[in-house]
């Protein structure tokens, strides 16, 4: 695998360049003590002790707000390991507060202090299966316009008909629709991965 995901500490031992957020601390913890937790240094975790409540002004200017400068400054710390930035991955919701609200704030942030990289986003769209209010998506997906450059949209609902009509999975749970997502995202950035013929820079999956 290439470096371009990860950086070699003194103990030869590869740390992705990545900052796991979420406003609050139950989904952090499930990677902090999970079992890839050794994979990570605890500065890569950012959580308040409250959440947005699913609300999008919430996330984007009260609490997301008092929180969105650590995270940049997180985030920049990996910036200036990397002998070549090209871009950065957004993965992120457009539903509930975290997702929505503070995932729009920080696309906005990263558009100011890196004007000229690629920001591609894979955003997952909620299905009425899993959301109670289907006007969650609008502030959102107004912001991946102005903000992002490339946008995939993993839809929920299609992702549910795919294991309802091939896998025989009636009422799929997260952790399957996660899977499935996760393989779907790996095998679309493997060329930034792995070296090869078709091996193309972030600015080239534009």
């Amino acid at each position: 695998m290439q470096r371009i995901y990860t950086r070699i500490v003194p103990a030869i031992k590869h740390v992705p360049r990545v900052v796991f957020l979420y406003l609050e601390p139950t989904v952090i913890d499930e990677v902090r003590t999970g079992t890839y937790r050794q994979l990570f240094h605890l500065e890569q975790f950012i959580n308040r002790k409250e959440n947005a409540s699913n609300n999008f002004d919430r996330g984007h200017y009260t609490i997301g707000k008092e929180i969105v400068d650590l995270c940049l400054d997180r985030i920049r710390k990996r910036a200036d390991n990397c002998t070549g930035l090209q871009g950065f991955l957004v993965f992120h919701d457009v539903g509930g507060g975290t997702g929505s609200g503070l995932g729009s704030l920080l696309l906005k942030r990263l558009s100011v202090d890196y004007r000229k990289k690629s920001k591609l986003g894979f955003t997952v769209y909620l299905s009425p299966q899993f959301s109670t209010s289907v006007v969650e998506p609008y502030k959102s997906t107004h912001s991946l316009l102005e903000h992002t450059d490339v946008s995939v949209l993993p839809d929920n609902e299609a992702i549910c008909d795919i294991y309802r009509r091939s896998l025989d999975i009636e009422r799929p749970a997260y952790t399957n629709l996660n899977r499935l997502v996760s393989q779907f995202i790996s095998s679309l950035i493997a060329s930034l991965r792995f070296d090869g013929a078709l091996n193309v820079d972030v600015t080239e999956q534009q």
